[in-house]
């Protein structure tokens, strides 16, 4: 479960893959946005004679629809941007979108040409998703549309916007999360979808610890690290990357008064990896590279990753299965097979009425099935023994016809690229109503914890001991054929990429690959080096300490990161069999020149709006005015705020500050939502130490104008000074790994430079002086590089 989903594994440069006629876009958010088919590679023929054939025949098609389906497959398709929906400043990006950049737009003509607008899907609620047809010629001509373009990719990689395909939005809003539940995404890399998860559960950012959590998987270790970036831009410490082949994700346990227990999720969303016909307006390779035989060899796979998501789906839990997908093999026939052998625990959930104004077409009960040489066959007793490895009994519909009405199968959705101008995708939503039938006699293991001393420490090992002994395994209906598929899914993966097909590697390849992850390590309750920390900040006796971890046992602890305590519940006890790459949300930073003014743990920027609420003392509130002067100079003298801030840091010790802007709705024109900002103050400055692009953005919103045209020497400028400090830095935390394979992977994968993509002449960070190391590296590895992640899914 890794290459699933809305986006396929393309072809690399040279073989009609993204600058061909993809969209260039980067997985971290240095997006190009604005798709583009202008490059210098052979034009691909947009013809696949099977492909009409077979779905001609199969009828997925309305009658008359024909011709508009193939017309829109053919064309581009329309870039997507997706509005963070969590943050009390959405409103406010929104607001700059339309009143700003769109109304720049509006009257704007490129060649004596009108340029399009920018449309608001009409299903997505709030208007937070819209799409546009703008592409990468127009873009270079016009100064508006690169400065509307620069705002895009800046604003991506602070986390408040996500380039997205339209359909793949669907899936995480027929999921119906709340703030308290427990959420798997089974194959979730690179991880667009599992952050509008993370979203859901932060609907309400005045609660710092949702009680929901997101375990995040995917088969592929690589791809896990940029989940860890597209996740990390939402700094919430309720999600957890894990490494684990979906089809045999291990069962975990949590710990409920006292007593082990088995974790199952309230929701699942099951994205698998698919044949990806449905992104050919994006992914032209699929054009050439298309047959049946991509689906016939995937079908096995996603019916055991479904299979495993409804054993761990709670009683009454949604599970979303989805493909990019127009094929029945990979949709209906996986749907069919599941319900049957549920025999009643899983039931169809009826979706019609949720998103209204999304058109969609209903699931199909008929289906035939075809080799690549294009021979049919409508049912599994006329498949003759030579063909019966690679057709299955568990591909065809059922003969059944009350078993088959009862099923309910027209309830999933097809999405049609010609109905509003998107991909093609496939939607299925299932309800768990009790136990499945194997695992009805499932023990529960009822043991007493044994008390922990000391450093809790959770190290990262993964025992490769598949589902773990607590529930029965699954009993596939195809008994006869399951270990013949566990063996034939190696050889399938392969054929599968040669056929450009996106499926796992190969598990022999994952387990090689990858760093031997660093411990986490929960700080025991006595630990001396959380006193003077609670004494400087005046934190609140309900701050959750128990949930604060570190990645080393020996040595300085540098960093201190924080988790939920639900997520604190699940590290503590699965140690032995979960392969977990990154969880938590840096809090502090050691910064040794603090330990001089009692405390040597700064804040850190992406764990503030976390630990505000708990913090009582340090605090200090800015007027607008203040909030440009901290994010526009390096180092101001406290002679430049305004009076009243002058007076809040006369009385205070030197040191780590949170600066607080709250709006006044007296002045309607001012920023509208409150910003936290961490700080410190010296002797005679006060600066704000906020990474780059975050500086931008809250500039941005005040309409302070930071569009500067990129320079190549001052790109040069900025890249010296980063190897500088990526040199000095003493002994790499585990993020700066992760931010070290994510660049390596940009360089792999991507043909175009990673240079950062705005350039402001307001400020030039440089952190030269308190703390510099530490404020170097916020300033640096959390600017997110850019990567043309052609083979990576949406």
């Amino acid at each position: 479960g890794g290459g699933a989903g809305d986006q396929a594994v393309r072809a690399g440069p040279g073989r009609g893959g993204s600058r061909a006629g993809g969209d260039g876009r980067r997985a971290d958010g240095g997006a190009v946005f604005l798709q583009g088919w202008a490059g210098g590679y052979p034009e691909i023929v947009k013809e696949n004679e099977l492909f009409e054939r077979y779905y001609r025949e199969l009828g997925i098609v309305p009658a008359g629809e024909w011709d508009a389906f193939m017309a829109a497959l053919r064309e581009p398709l329309p870039a997507t941007l997706r509005i963070t929906g969590y943050r009390s400043h959405a409103k406010e990006i929104l607001h700059c979108l339309k009143e700003k950049y769109f109304k720049e737009l509006q009257d704007l003509e490129v060649d004596g040409q009108k340029v399009e607008m920018p449309q608001a899907l009409s299903w997505y609620p709030e208007e937070l998703a819209w799409h546009t047809n703008l592409s990468r010629k127009i873009l270079r001509k016009s100064p508006q549309l690169e400065k509307f373009h620069q705002f895009l990719v800046s604003e991506t990689e602070c986390g408040n916007i996500s380039r997205q395909e339209a359909v793949s939005m669907i899936p995480p809003l027929l999921l119906n999360v709340s703030p308290h539940h427990k959420i798997l995404d089974m194959c979730a890399a690179p991880g667009s979808k599992t952050a509008q998860l993370i979203e859901m559960l932060h609907a309400d950012m005045n609660v710092p610890f949702p009680k929901g959590f997101v375990i995040a998987n995917d088969v592929d270790n690589k791809r896990c690290y940029l989940l860890v970036h597209q996740a990390k831009r939402l700094n919430s410490p309720c999600i957890m990357v894990v490494n684990h082949d979906a089809s045999s994700i291990p069962n975990l346990q949590i710990d409920v008064d006292g007593k082990k227990e088995i974790l199952f999720y309230d929701r699942i969303l099951c994205d698998v990896p698919c044949s990806t016909d449905g992104t050919m307006r994006k992914n032209i390779d699929v054009w050439k590279k298309w047959t049946t035989q991509n689906s016939l060899q995937l079908h096995g796979l996603q019916l055991r990753i479904a299979t495993r998501g409804v054993e761990q789906l709670a009683e009454g839990g949604r599970m979303v299965y989805s493909t990019c997908s127009l094929n029945p093999i990979e949709n209906e026939a996986v749907i069919a097979s599941l319900l049957e052998k549920s025999q009643g625990a899983l039931e169809l959930a009826d979706v019609s009425s949720e998103l209204p104004g999304l058109k969609r077409m209903p699931g199909i009960t008929k289906w035939k099935v075809m080799l690549k040489d294009g021979q049919w066959f409508e049912e599994w007793k006329d498949v003759p023994s030579n063909r019966q490895t690679q057709i299955r009994p568990t591909m065809f519909p059922l003969k059944d016809e009350e078993k088959l009405k009862a099923m309910n199968l027209e309830r999933c959705l097809r999405i049609l690229p010609h109905h509003q101008n998107t991909g093609g995708f496939f939607v299925a939503v299932l309800i768990k109503k009790s136990p499945m039938p194997w695992n009805k006699r499932q023990p529960k293991v009822h043991q007493k914890l044994p008390q922990r001393t000391g450093d809790t420490e959770v190290s990262t090992t993964n025992s490769d001991n598949g589902s773990d002994c607590i529930t029965e395994e699954p009993i596939l209906s195809e008994n006869e054929e399951s270990k013949k598929m566990q063996g034939l899914q190696n050889s399938d993966t392969e054929q599968s990429k040669k056929e450009g097909v996106c499926g796992p590697p190969p598990s022999k390849k994952m387990k090689l690959f990858g760093f031997k992850e660093d411990p986490f390590v929960f700080l025991p309750e006595d630990d001396p080096l959380f006193l003077p920390i609670e004494k400087f900040y005046a934190l609140d006796p309900s701050f959750p300490k128990m949930n604060l971890l570190t990645r080393t046992q020996e040595g300085k602890k540098r960093q201190l990161y924080m988790v939920s305590k639900e997520l604190r519940n699940v590290l503590l006890n699965n140690s032995e069999k979960m392969k977990v790459i990154n969880t938590g949300i840096k809090v502090w930073s050691r910064n040794s020149d603090g330990e001089q003014f009692g405390c040597a743990f700064r804040l850190a920027q992406e764990g503030i709006y976390t630990l505000y609420p708990f913090i009582h003392a340090r605090i200090i509130n800015v007027c607008i005015e203040d909030v440009k002067i901290l994010l526009t100079q390096e180092n101001p003298f406290l002679s430049k705020f305004s009076s009243e801030t002058q007076k809040k840091v006369k009385d205070m010790a030197m040191g780590s500050v949170v600066l607080k802007y709250d709006p006044d709705p007296e002045k309607p024109d001012d920023l509208q939502c409150p910003i936290v900002l961490c700080g410190w103050q010296g002797k005679t400055s006060l600066r704000a130490f906020v990474p780059k692009n975050e500086r931008l953005h809250y500039l941005r919103m005040m309409g302070v104008e930071v569009f500067k045209a990129k320079r190549k020497e001052e790109e040069l400028e900025n890249k010296t000074e980063e190897h500088k400090l990526a040199q000095t830095e003493e002994g790499m935390d585990m993020e700066d790994k992760e931010h070290d394979l994510v660049t390596k992977m940009e360089a792999e994968i991507g043909e175009e430079s990673s240079q950062s993509p705005v350039e402001s002449s307001a400020m030039e960070i440089e952190n030269k002086t308190e703390d510099s190391d530490q404020s170097s590296k916020n300033a640096t590895t959390h600017i997110s590089k850019g990567t043309d992640t052609s083979n990576v899914k949406d």
